[in-house]
């Protein structure tokens, strides 16, 4: 049955340089590949998206959600599941796979009858604390909308059981699967060539490299914080940050940079097609977030061969970085992968009002230099673990495994 074509339809949040839109845009080269139709449903469509799906894509606007006034968001939410529905019917849609839960509340809402598979990709409990309309609609989903779904994949463990501890989700069709990657292809891209001459120049130095979203999820005021330690210790050390973010966030990155004095060091890029080969080019991947699931950007480090430092923002860090279990704690923990530091959630999601050094950035500065200090050490151990970290991560198996009934 898993063999036989199928018209398979994707609804994903933006065409950004996400973990999400990179996990869809896998999905799909890899479903395209074995013959099946596909289509790729964008919620918002943006003149600067790097993943684009060509004939294949759909969208149901091209405004994006900042830019609209809330009554106009509101209409956007109460006619999207009726779009979604009539695209499923014109398509004969067989399966439908939902990225994140604003993708999963609709795809639940177009009462049709395709097997329909959502996916949740970080720890509920801490992105849903704060009140707002939608977050209140998620949660009203947890405990009612959800179970038209057949299956609502956690990419982790940690994720699974915290929706079923903290967020009174209600139903029984939750399966882990870890996101697929197609490490052969991540590699053979991490060798490309960085032709820009002032971004090679870059990286001629030890560099840092933060690669995703600049959004309160990531709290980058940490990171530009721990960074100000390292370069007080070794100012030949570059911060380079790929990816585009929320205004509000880009704003303050501008003048944490600025007050902080590292105009010189840190290095925004904005998005890249290729997030690869600047990975392969950088000493050490850094995450600061407050909150994750299991970062896509982590797997796509190690099977280039990058050491990781990352906070302790989920257990599925620990699925991710180690063969190891891990309990969290104040103290950095040595994993196969590198260094996981302790978590920055206090209990409250937003910009702080202070940013004054606190000890868990001390900590992640720590871990930094040890790692860019002892680089090739780092990298070795990496790769004697690689294989074993990675395997979770087979596309064919998870790419099968989603399209099955739940376990």
């Amino acid at each position: 049955m898993i063999n036989s074509k199928k018209n398979i339809l994707l609804i994903m949040p933006y065409g950004s340089v996400g973990g999400m839109e990179r996990l869809a845009l896998t999905f799909y080269d890899y479903y395209k590949e074995k013959g099946h139709q596909i289509k790729v449903l964008k919620l918002i469509q943006l003149q600067n998206d790097i993943i684009n799906f060509g004939e294949d894509e759909l969208y149901l606007s091209t405004v994006d959600f900042s830019e609209m006034k809330a009554s106009k968001r509101l209409l956007f939410y109460a006619k999207s599941p009726i779009h979604i529905r009539k695209i499923i019917k014109k398509y004969n849609i067989t399966h439908s796979i939902a990225f994140g839960d604003m993708a999963n509340l609709f795809s639940s809402l177009t009462q049709t009858k395709e097997f329909k598979i959502g996916s949740i990709h970080a720890l509920k409990s801490v992105e849903l604390i704060t009140n707002t309309f939608f977050n209140k609609l998620t949660r009203f989903g947890y405990k009612h909308l959800y179970g038209k779904l057949n299956k609502l994949v956690c990419i982790s463990k940690a994720i699974k059981e915290d929706l079923i501890a903290n967020c009174a989700y209600k139903f029984s069709n939750l399966e882990v699967i870890y996101n697929p990657h197609n490490t052969s292809e991540i590699v053979k891209r991490s060798q490309e060539t960085i032709k820009d001459p002032l971004e090679k120049e870059l990286f001629l130095k030890k560099t840092i490299l933060f690669l995703g979203r600049l959004s309160v999820q990531k709290s980058p005021w940490h990171l530009l914080n721990a960074f100000a330690e390292v370069i007080s210790t070794d100012k030949k050390i570059n911060l380079i940050l790929v990816g585009d973010g929320d205004y509000a966030v880009q704003q303050i990155v501008y003048s944490r940079i600025k007050d902080l004095n590292l105009s010189n060091n840190v290095h925004l890029l904005g998005r890249k097609s290729n997030p690869y080969k600047y990975i392969h080019a950088s000493n050490v991947l850094v995450l600061s977030s407050l909150y994750e699931g299991t970062p896509n950007v982590i797997v796509e480090s190690i099977a280039v061969g990058t050491p990781v430092v990352s906070s302790f923002c989920t257990k599925g860090i620990i699925e991710l970085m180690s063969t190891k279990d891990y309990n969290e704690t104040d103290s950095n923990i040595e994993v196969e992968a590198g260094i996981v530091t302790p978590n920055f959630f206090n209990g409250e999601i937003g910009i702080p009002k202070s940013f004054s050094l606190i000890y868990e950035e001390k900590l992640l500065a720590k871990a930094l230099l040890k790692v860019i200090n002892n680089s090739e050490e780092y990298k070795e151990k990496l790769h004697l673990n690689k294989q074993e970290l990675l395997k979770k991560f087979n596309l064919e198996y998870v790419a099968k495994q989603y399209l099955k009934p739940v376990n």
